[in-house]
C-alpha cells in the first residue's frame, strides 16, 4: 500500500495509508523501530449522534504543500457534512509531528464536531510490556516503554488541551482497543494502562453553520519523560502553528538552494517539479546517521515477514551520488561515513544493513552444495567507491576523503583485486543487484570497473603512484574479460550473466536485462560503442511495454507481483530511466534530448499525485506496485534530469567536442581530465576494444 505522504525529519518518521491512518512511527532512526508496526493510528469525527473514522466511505486527496515537507490532505464526508483540511510536518529540528486541522462545517446548523485520533502503539515492535498513562503536569498521554517515550498533545480555539481522552487494553482478553470507545462520542477517561495498549484523545469544536475552525495535535518522540516533557513544553510555548511555518520555510529554502540549475528552458515544469519534490522525499528515507533505506513501509511485512527498511550499499551509493550531483554534499558525505563504519575488515560489504550500522536480514548464504561462499553482492562494494570519487571530483574535499583512504578505498580496491575468478579474469561469483541469482553479472563486472577506476585516480591523488597503476591494470584486465565472456556475438548483444555449473563449465545467462546498463555507466564501454548500441536497442525491444502504460520492464518474465504472463514484467522506474541514461548520453543535439525528457516526463506522469514514485507501476492501469516511495526511484530520476541539464551545458560550450561518458566537472577542470586520462589508459591498455 503507498505510504504518499511521508513526513521526517531524520531521526523521526511518520507514514500514512490511503485513509491517512498513521502506520508507521520510526524513533530514533529512520528506518528502524517501528512503534506503530503497521497498524492502525486511526482518526474520525463524531457530529449529529453519528461517528465515523476516516476510511473507504471519505472522499480523500493527498498531496504536499509545493516544495515542503509539509503535507495538504482533503478529507471529505458528504452525508456528514464535513471537509477538513489537514496539514502535517515533522519539525525540521525537533523530534516532533505536528498536524493542524481545520474543520469546515457545511451545513446551515451551528454543530458541535468532535475529533478522535487514536494511539495502536507496539513500542519497538512488539506489544509486551508497553504503558499509556495521562500526565497531569502536560495534559497529554505518555505511551513509553524502555527508553522510548512518547507524548500526545493537542489543542483547539477554544481549549488548550484535551477535551477527552482514554486508555485501555488492546488485543487480550476480549478486549478489541480503546478506540471503540470514541464511537459513541464519550470517551472513559481512564488514566493508566499496561501490557498491550492504546489510547484515544478527543478534541471538540463548537462551529456556526458554514464556518470552520481549527485544531492541533503533536506527538513529542525522546527516551525519557523529561524528553518528552520538554518538547511538549517547546510545542505550546512556539504554538504549533508557528511551527508549522518554520518546517514549511526551512524545506523550501533547502529545496531551491540550487534553484539557479534548474533552467525551465531544459527541464518541463511537471518534471522540474518532480525534481524538487523527489528531493525532498529522499530526505524523508534518509537517517541523519548516514543510512539510506531503501523503502519503509510496513505492509511488505504482510508479503514476507521482513521489509525494505534496511540500508543496500549499492542503493545507499546510487542515492548518495544523485544528492552529489545534486548540489547536497552533507548527506552523501554522511552516508560515505557510514560506509566506513560497516565496511568489513577484508574489505567488502554484506547484503545490508541496519540504519545503526549492525548487520540487517539476509537470504545469502555463507554455503551452498556443501562449498563456502561469500554471501555479497560485489557491485555494492564497488558502487561505494565510484560514488565517492565523484563526490570528491565535484567537491574536492580533501579533508573529508583522508580518514577514507586506508580503511574504505584500499580496503575495497584491495578486496576487488583478489575476488576474481581465476579462468576469465572476470570479478567472482557474486549475488546480482536483483538479489536473485549468483555468478558474474554484466552489472557487477561494470561496476568492478567504475570501482578499481576510481580507487586508482584516488592513489594518484594521494601519491601512490604504483598502486594506482596495480589498481588501473586490473581494471584493464576485467574489461578485456567482459569483452572476451559476457559479449555474445551470436546473439550480437552482451549476456546478463556467466556462472559455472556443477562441473565448473561456464553457463551463459542471455536473458534480456535492463541492468545491461552498468555496462557503461561506469566507465566499462562507451554508450556509442556498436556493442552498447545493439544490447541496447534489444532491451528496449524486449522490454518496453507495448500498453497505454508503457515504461521498461526489468528483465523477460520478471515474477516479481507478476500482472500477467503476456508482459515480460512491470515497468520500473529506474528501469526506464537508464533507458533515457543512454539516449541522454548519445545526445549531440538539443533535439536529441527530446527523447530522454520525454521519458522524464513518463515519469512524472505516472508519479502518485504527491509526487511519490512507487518502484514499479501496473502495466495496464498505471497504479503503483510494490513499495512506495522507493528511495532508488526518486533518486534515479534525481540523477538522470541532472544527466541531461550536465549535457545540454555541454552541448551548448562545443558540441563538436563532446564526449560521451558520463564527466561530473567539464571542461579544463583537473581532475576531470585525470578521469578521462585514466579512462583513455585503461582502454588502451585492453588488447580486446
Amino acid at each position: 500500500m503507498p505510504r504518499d505522504i511521508p513526513v521526517g525529519n531524520g531521526k523521526l518518521l511518520i507514514c500514512f495509508d490511503q485513509h491517512y491512518n498513521i502506520r508507521d512511527l520510526y524513533f530514533p532512526h529512520v528506518g528502524q523501530e517501528n512503534h506503530v508496526q503497521g497498524e492502525y493510528c486511526r482518526f474520525g469525527i463524531w457530529v449529529d449522534n453519528r461517528f465515523a473514522w476516516v476510511g473507504d466511505d471519505w472522499k480523500v486527496d493527498f498531496a504536499y504543500e509545493e516544495d515542503t515537507l509539509v503535507t495538504s490532505v482533503s478529507l471529505y464526508h458528504e452525508n456528514l457534512g464535513v471537509l477538513l483540511m489537514c496539514r502535517d510536518i515533522v519539525d525540521f529540528h525537533e523530534n516532533v509531528y505536528v498536524r493542524e486541522m481545520t474543520v469546515e462545517n457545511m451545513v446551515p446548523q451551528d454543530r458541535q464536531i468532535r475529533l478522535f485520533l487514536s494511539h495502536n502503539l507496539d513500542i519497538s515492535g512488539n506489544s509486551v510490556g508497553d504503558t499509556a498513562a495521562f500526565d497531569p503536569l502536560t495534559g497529554g498521554l505518555v505511551h513509553y516503554k524502555g527508553a522510548r517515550y512518547f507524548l500526545i498533545g493537542g489543542k483547539t480555539e477554544e481549549n488548550g488541551g484535551l477535551d477527552q481522552f482514554a486508555v485501555g487494553q488492546k488485543n487480550s482478553n476480549g478486549r478489541e482497543g480503546t478506540y471503540i470507545d470514541a464511537e459513541d462520542g464519550v470517551l472513559s477517561g481512564n488514566t493508566i494502562a499496561q501490557g498491550s495498549v492504546d489510547s484515544v484523545i478527543g478534541l471538540h469544536l463548537d462551529i456556526k453553520g458554514m464556518s470552520r475552525k481549527k485544531a492541533y495535535y503533536w506527538i513529542a518522540a525522546g527516551e525519557t519523560w523529561d524528553d518528552v516533557s520538554r518538547l511538549d513544553v517547546i510545542v505550546k510555548y512556539k504554538t504549533p502553528e508557528n511551527l508549522l511555518k518554520r518546517t514549511s520555510d526551512y524545506w523550501h529554502l533547502w529545496v531551491h538552494k540550487e534553484a539557479l540549475t534548474l533552467d525551465t528552458n531544459i527541464l518541463p515544469p511537471d518534471v522540474a517539479k518532480l525534481y524538487r519534490r523527489s528531493l525532498l522525499v529522499l530526505n524523508t528515507q534518509i537517517d541523519a546517521g548516514g543510512g539510506i533505506l531503501a523503502a519503509n513501509d510496513s505492509d511488505v511485512v504482510m508479503f514476507n515477514r521482513d521489509t525494505y527498511s534496511y540500508v543496500w550499499p549499492r542503493d545507499g551509493a546510487l542515492v548518495a551520488n544523485a544528492l552529489d550531483v545534486a548540489g547536497y554534499p552533507v548527506i552523501a558525505q554522511r552516508f560515505y561515513e557510514f560506509a566506513e563504519r560497516t565496511i568489513s575488515k577484508d574489505g567488502y560489504f554484506l547484503h545490508k544493513y541496519n540504519p545503526d550500522s549492525t548487520l540487517a536480514s539476509s537470504w545469502h548464504p555463507w554455503q551452498e552444495n556443501g562449498q563456502q561462499q561469500l554471501p555479497i553482492q560485489e557491485d555494492e562494494t564497488a558502487l561505494v567507491i565510484w560514488a565517492l570519487w565523484n563526490h570528491f571530483v565535484i567537491y574536492r574535499d580533501i579533508e573529508f576523503i583522508k580518514p577514507l583512504y586506508r580503511p574504505l578505498i584500499k580496503n575495497a580496491a584491495d578486496f576487488m583485486c583478489s575476488y576474481r575468478d581465476r579462468e576469465t579474469g572476470l570479478p567472482d561469483a557474486s549475488y546480482d543487484l536483483w538479489e536473485e541469482r549468483r555468478g558474474i553479472p554484466s552489472f557487477t563486472t561494470g561496476t568492478v570497473f567504475g570501482g578499481l577506476t576510481a580507487a586508482s585516480l584516488f592513489c594518484t591523488v594521494f601519491g601512490e603512484d604504483e598502486l594506482a597503476e596495480q589498481y588501473q591494470q586490473v581494471a584493464s584486465e576485467i574489461r578485456d574479460a567482459a569483452s572476451k565472456y559476457l559479449w555474445r556475438p551470436e546473439l550480437n548483444r552482451f549476456c546478463r550473466m556467466v556462472s559455472r555449473d556443477t562441473t565448473g563449465n561456464l553457463v551463459y545467462d542471455d536473458t534480456c536485462d535492463a541492468s545491461l546498463w552498468g555496462l557503461f555507466a561506469f566507465g566499462l564501454y562507451d554508450a556509442d560503442d556498436d556493442r552498447i548500441m545493439t544490447t541496447m536497442k534489444t532491451l528496449r525491444e524486449k522490454l518496453w511495454l507495448n500498453t497505454d502504460v508503457g515504461g521498461l520492464a526489468r528483465y523477460e518474465g520478471d515474477p516479481y507481483h507478476r500482472v500477467d504472463k503476456k508482459f515480460p514484467g512491470n515497468p520500473w522506474f529506474i528501469c526506464t530511466l537508464w533507458l533515457a541514461d543512454h539516449l541522454t548520453d548519445l545526445a549531440r543535439s538539443e533535439k536529441n534530448l527530446e527523447e530522454p525528457l520525454q521519458i522524464l516526463q513518463w515519469v512524472a506522469d505516472h508519479a502518485l499525485p504527491s509526487g511519490v514514485l512507487a518502484e514499479q507501476v501496473h502495466p495496464v492501469t498505471g497504479k503503483p506496485l510494490s513499495v512506495s516511495p522507493l528511495t532508488w526511484s526518486h533518486a534515479t530520476f534525481v540523477a538522470s534530469a541532472r544527466r541531461i541539464m550536465r549535457k545540454m551545458s555541454r552541448i551548448e560550450q562545443c558540441p563538436e567536442c563532446d564526449h560521451s561518458k558520463d564527466i561530473i566537472i567539464p571542461g579544463d577542470d583537473w581532475l576531470a581530465r585525470l578521469y578521462n586520462m585514466a579512462c583513455n589508459t585503461i582502454h588502451g591498455i585492453c588488447s580486446v576494444k
